[in-house]
């Protein structure tokens, strides 16, 4: 189980909210437990902002991202958009791993060129 704790823009009050859908070991994560974790984040974000009404389709676009160091071997993972902010965490992972593992989530394909 991951912890996230969301703020949404113009409240005063963060909350918490549990991912449980991921491998307890996140060394054991693959591109898509990256992806899962960074849609049940953006979720949780979304319902703390519109509590009750249907989940929007997820993309990984639009917003900002940083991988920073915890206490030590796992880090926590921070989120933030125009509308507020989710960070994950502690999560038990090298910094550097998660961070190339999101970047490949991330980073769009190279766009196919037609002439």
């Amino acid at each position: 189980m991951i912890e996230v704790d969301v703020w949404v823009r113009g409240t005063l009050n963060a909350h918490t909210h549990r991912i449980t859908a991921l491998p307890v070991d996140p060394n054991e994560w693959n591109a898509n437990d990256v992806r899962t974790l960074l849609s049940e984040m953006l979720l949780a974000l979304e319902r703390q902002k519109n509590p009750g009404g249907d989940p929007p389709q997820v993309t990984l676009r639009g917003f900002s991202w940083i991988v920073s160091p915890y206490e030590a071997g796992s880090v926590i993972l921070h989120l933030e958009m125009q509308m507020g902010t989710a960070s994950a965490g502690p999560i038990a992972i090298d910094e550097r791993r998660l961070t190339g593992m999101l970047s490949d989530v991330i980073t769009p394909a190279q766009p196919t060129v037609v002439h």
